[in-house]
């Protein structure tokens, strides 16, 4: 005689029961309702391996992704870029942010109606500057909103974080 495995009754309960067995023709679960269990009194069958492993080759990529609770992958976030000490915004949209920018506010007249030229070097260290200048800034404005008994940061915090720092945010001018 062949030994099987034993079911457990969190596996038996979590089975359907065929649409045959239940009498419907569309076999679907009508809306607010669950499909009917097996007899209370009955002993749940044991499938063999083969059908077993067929039926979990054959759910495994109807499964649905993983599902976090809410807040563990922002602390995961966190934990990570504390950790890291490379750039934060994407150097080409920034470059062009620097150029389109200067380039507005330059004069024509300079370099013969040309936009001044930047140094990768430069770009580099301004990105720097403005990547430490807003994380300082958004490490005051979290203080701020704890000290108004709050964890979200709002556009006032980050006002207020801005007013107490004064006209150079802080960079002592």
């Amino acid at each position: 005689m062949v030994r099987t495995a034993p079911v457990s009754k969190k596996s038996a309960a979590a089975k359907t029961v065929p649409a045959k067995r239940l009498g419907r023709k569309s076999g679907g679960v009508i809306a607010g309702k669950s499909p009917a269990r097996g007899s209370a009194g009955s002993k749940p069958s044991t499938p063999s391996r083969a059908a077993a492993a067929a039926a979990s080759s054959a759910s495994s990529p109807a499964s649905k992704p993983r599902r976090y609770r809410p807040g563990t992958v922002a602390l995961r976030e966190i934990r990570r870029y504390q950790k890291s000490t490379d750039l934060l915004i994407r150097k080409l949209p920034f470059a062009r942010l620097v150029k389109e920018v200067s380039a507005d506010l330059s004069t024509m007249e300079y370099a013969g109606g040309q936009p001044p030229r930047w140094q990768s070097t430069a770009i580099m260290a301004l990105q720097e500057a403005s990547e430490a200048f807003m994380v300082h800034l958004f490490e005051d404005a979290n203080l701020c909103a704890i000290h108004a008994k709050r964890v979200t940061i709002m556009q006032r915090d980050i006002h207020l974080a801005r007013r107490i720092r004064g006209p150079w945010g802080g960079l002592g001018f």
